[in-house]
């Protein structure tokens, strides 16, 4: 059968940007052992690539204190078997892993030498970036390549200290029209991940079940974003709109907003520490509930017009800002 050509894609076509999650401090006290979990990632990644024979897989570790890319199946020389044993896909990821976990233990083994460690969350704002500079540098390659989409695998705690930075990639995912789907295996439910998949018209969906991960992967995750429209993908029950406080870089369940650049406090502040303003007559703070801390994309294109400047030159202010 010869081979498709690389520029004739159909709608069935997907790249799919996996997030692997690698915290030690998770797999250390979770009931699936990580050896097990990465066999039902390789099974799912594998099937990705069977449905459709120019899907592109693109995998990121997500570790304490770094995120790389382990494999790019766009790169790959031979997808096929290797040396009759393994699939090339498994003995090249495996092995990119494994350097990766080693320079990432060595990397918190510095850290924690000259200062505490303070969280045990993954990178998961890292990781984000990364997938989203992947897509668009798919984008930028020609107006014809594979419909995009993340997925995070995620099983570390949320890290507050993180809040902005992961804000920042969602809404830069949904002006991209780029979907995130997570799949938790924690213990309780990441409100992060829960807002990413809401705001981005992804799927979340926490697996009952950790034995048959493969299951929830293979029948939520792996079907295409044309065939979704056909489909009725299961839906959270509720988002958990709670924000990280500027200040203390704690998760809230009702803080002020500055109403200049909409930072989120826990406490009322005489001074916004992010702009500087202080609260008068032509500034203030408001209180508000977790459904509302979400930043507001009208309120913030009001202010931005009030000096004369566009939302795409807001989105590189507040990366460059906040990072």
């Amino acid at each position: 059968m010869p081979s498709a050509p690389t520029k004739l894609y159909a709608d069935d076509v997907s790249l799919l940007v996996v997030l692997l999650d690698t915290n030690p401090f998770f797999w250390s006290t979770s009931s699936l052992p990580f050896s097990k979990f990465l066999s039902h990632v390789l099974s799912f990644l594998n099937s990705i690539l069977l449905l459709n024979q120019i899907n592109q897989i693109v995998v990121i570790a997500t570790g304490c204190n770094s995120c790389d890319y382990i494999y790019d199946s766009s790169l790959s020389t031979n997808p096929g078997i290797e040396n009759g044993k393994l699939p090339a896909l498994c003995s090249e990821l495996l092995k990119k892993l494994e350097d990766f976990v080693t320079r990432d233990e060595q990397l918190n083994k510095q850290q924690s030498q000259s200062l505490p460690p303070t969280t045990t969350s993954s990178l998961l704002s890292g990781s984000l970036s990364m997938a989203l500079c992947y897509i668009q540098r798919v984008f930028r390659s020609g107006p014809l390549h594979p419909h995009p989409r993340i997925l995070c695998v995620q099983g570390s705690s949320d890290g507050p200290e993180q809040y902005v930075a992961i804000m920042n990639s969602i809404f830069s995912a949904q002006r991209s029209m780029v979907p995130i789907d997570s799949c938790y295996i924690g213990s309780n439910n990441s409100a992060f991940l829960q807002q990413a998949s809401y705001i981005t018209g992804g799927v979340y969906q926490k697996p009952q079940q950790l034995d048959g991960l493969f299951q929830y992967l293979s029948t939520v995750f792996a079907t295409d974003l044309h065939s979704r429209t056909f489909l009725q993908l299961p839906k959270s029950v509720g988002v958990d709109f709670r924000a990280s406080c500027f200040c203390h870089k704690k998760t809230i369940d009702m803080g002020y907003i500055c109403s200049v650049c909409l930072s989120i406090f826990c406490k009322h502040h005489k001074k916004c520490s992010t702009c500087g303003c202080g609260f008068g007559h032509h500034a203030g703070q408001y209180l508000v509930r977790p459904r509302q801390m979400l930043p507001l994309l009208p309120i913030l294109r009001e202010r931005l017009q009030n000096h004369n400047l566009t939302l795409l030159q807001a989105d590189v202010f507040l990366i460059i800002h906040f990072w």
